[in-house]
């Protein structure tokens, strides 16, 4: 069985929307993003900026670009001749959907159609951990599309808009991962699975996570020695094999409790578990709680 650990792990997220909108930025100017673990993304459709965040180079994004942050803890955005310091301005609402930063006097040198979201999901920080910190695609339709749909369900209060927004963000960050490149360097699922022996090994975990799976036998699946394989995977993907593989079981056996449809056993059985007991030591080890306690705690929500 074909099994997509991106797409698996933007389904887990269960994005949803907070907000799209067209922003115009004239003269020179700087807005401090500060919005912890809520993924921003923007598309530049006129001009340029920069883009500066903590412990990594400026990066310059130009008209076609589209930025995807799946954690925004803390960065700027600044227009190329901004001065090292001052400025800082917010956005004003100038119509339905349009705002604009700077002074009203000055001329407008770039647009760009801004959104965010959140995770629903209560293992967000968990899953985002596994994601690039930034990633940036150029001269991708697909994603111009995507991002009008979403503008365009945002500004209405359709039947059903809820859904449907999920659903165009999940294919729109999908999208965005899979052929946006990762400017931060930084460990993460989607490097794992840009190398092509390490691919292998995360794609056979995700498809088989009840397979009572070893170091030896994830190498064996990545044509690699075990330390090797060790040391590759816990450089590119940024956790140890059998820490990522605990991981994601966890992830998956909270979605079963949280659905209340299976016995402990068979959740159990189901992530990896030879008895209900054994999983139940680990999952409380791991998330803090027995998986009763979890189940119920999520059902009083």
């Amino acid at each position: 069985m074909t099994v997509d650990p991106l797409t698996e792990i933007v389904t887990l997220l269960r994005p949803s929307a907070s907000y799209s909108k067209l922003v115009e930025y004239a003269g020179r100017w700087r807005i401090r993003r500060n919005i912890e673990g809520k993924p921003v993304f923007f598309a530049v459709l006129e001009g340029e900026c920069r883009v500066v965040s903590s412990g990594r180079p400026p990066l310059i994004v130009r008209k076609g670009d589209f930025v995807l942050s799946p954690s925004t803890n803390d960065h700027v955005v600044e227009s190329i001749d901004a001065p090292p310091h001052g400025i800082a301005m917010m956005p004003i609402e100038i119509g339905e959907g349009r705002f604009r930063v700077g002074q009203p006097d000055e001329p407008v040198n770039l647009r760009m159609q801004v959104g965010l979201c959140s995770f629903v999901s209560p293992d967000a920080a968990l899953l985002v951990s596994l994601l690039p910190a930034m990633i940036v695609a150029s001269g991708e339709p697909r994603l111009a599309l995507l991002l009008k749909l979403v503008a365009d369900e945002t500004r209405h209060s359709r039947p059903g808009r809820e859904v449907i927004l999920e659903r165009l963000l999940e294919v729109l960050l999908i999208e965005a991962l899979r052929c946006g490149a990762d400017v931060t360097s930084m460990p993460s699922l989607s490097r794992g699975l840009a190398d092509g022996r390490l691919a292998s090994a995360l794609r056979s975990m995700h498809a088989r996570p009840a397979h009572p799976w070893t170091v030896v036998d994830l190498a064996a699946e990545a044509g690699m020695s075990r330390s090797a394989f060790f040391a590759r995977f816990s450089r590119i993907v940024g956790h140890p094999p059998m820490e990522y593989l605990l991981a994601w079981r966890m992830a998956l056996a909270r979605r079963l409790l949280r659905t209340r449809e299976l016995a402990i056993e068979h959740i159990a059985a189901q992530v990896g578990y030879g008895s209900g007991s054994t999983f139940s030591t680990a999952f409380a080890r791991h998330v803090g709680m027995s998986p009763m306690r979890y189940a119920k705690a999520m059902s009083s929500r």
